[in-house]
């Protein structure tokens, strides 16, 4: 019996198997839930839809989170194959490349925009259109970054936009408790994915993180799937509007230093 048995999961996010949306897949599918993805249209059929099979999941929908429209599809045909839904999964993050780099104050109105919208409002916007197919007691789960908190070089606009994601969790507990249903999110330590290649100076940020956490370990997207688990299942029961840290203890530290 695993602990996720007889639940129906959507997970938005997949890249590819580095994703730790990924990770998160291959937790909840080795407890027993049931998955469908959801994925931008350019990775749907080259990386998403392969991944899906392998675990025997057979819905694969393309969205573009930015169109409302296209979110509404999505969860018609969900609510069309599978009635509800137990457990959303929101692994969204995306700001342009020129952002990560350099200054925060060049950000550009349209790319703090770009990156809020996709970042954090994605998440009120899935949140809003599954409301119909959650289940009495659903789960949403979402990723953030230790950079919303604290400055960490070159984050920049994509740390605003976690700070808007981690605060919209806190809201979206507190109008979607009184139904059952909770709303978490994990700060993960750096781990090697598609979104933070785009980080500038993110593999000397990846290689040095493994010196100072207090673990002395880098973050795996297994790690971070076993968490998602806990977050999800009953074991949480009484858990929402939190973020957890699996970062190997980085967050607790003021001014890290190695050995």
């Amino acid at each position: 019996m695993g602990l996720l048995d007889g639940r129906k999961a959507l997970i938005f996010g997949v890249a590819n198997d580095h994703s730790i949306a990924w990770g998160i897949a291959r937790a909840l599918h080795a407890e027993g839930a049931m998955l469908g993805f959801s994925s931008v249209e350019s990775l749907v059929d080259r990386r998403v839809r392969p991944l899906a099979q392998s675990i025997g999941a057979d819905f694969v929908e393309p969205c573009d989170v930015q169109d409302d429209a296209q979110i509404e599809r999505v969860f018609e045909r969900w609510r069309e194959q599978h009635g509800t839904l137990d457990i959303l999964v929101h692994a969204l993050a995306y700001a342009r490349r020129e952002d990560l780099e350099g200054a925060f104050v060049d950000t550009s109105r349209e790319g703090f925009a770009v990156a809020l919208d996709v970042s954090a409002y994605s998440l009120v916007a899935l949140t809003r259109h599954s409301l119909p197919l959650l289940s009495s007691k659903a789960s949403i789960l979402t990723l953030t970054y230790y950079g919303a908190e604290k400055v960490v070089a070159n984050y920049n606009v994509m740390g605003v936009a976690k700070a808007a994601l981690e605060a919209s969790v806190r809201y979206l507990a507190a109008d979607l408790g009184p139904r059952g249903v909770r709303v978490n999110a994990i700060s993960a330590g750096p781990i090697r994915t598609l979104a933070a290649s785009g980080v500038s100076g993110f593999k000397t940020m990846y290689g040095k993180f493994r010196d100072v956490a207090p673990l002395r370990r880098n973050i795996a997207i297994e790690d971070v799937g076993s968490a998602a688990v806990f977050l999800v299942s009953d074991l949480s029961a009484a858990i929402t509007g939190e973020v957890m840290y699996v970062d190997a203890g980085f967050n607790v530290l003021g001014v890290p230093t190695d050995e």
